[in-house]
């Protein structure tokens, strides 16, 4: 998981191109907007973050505050 790509995912592309993204690659496929990532799983990755980051912004959180909940959601997930 690297922050610069889905901090840059989060300030490019809408919730509605993220989704679609996370779909195209959930089926393997391409997705239409650019995501970095060293293969299929760190792509995904990337796009699940930048959704939930973009999801609680929709409800005035900060960039800053959404990533540090979404990375403590990963951190109690694999303890």
């Amino acid at each position: 998981m690297k922050i610069p790509a889905i901090k840059s995912l989060v300030e490019q592309y809408s919730l509605e191109q993220l989704q679609a993204a996370e779909e195209a690659l959930a089926n393997e496929a391409q997705p239409a907007i650019a995501v970095e990532g060293e293969d299929e799983g760190e792509q995904l990755t990337h796009v699940f973050a930048a959704i939930f980051i973009k999801q609680e912004m929709q409800g005035g959180t900060d960039f800053k505050t959404a990533l540090r909940e979404y990375t403590r959601k990963v951190r109690e997930s694999i303890s």
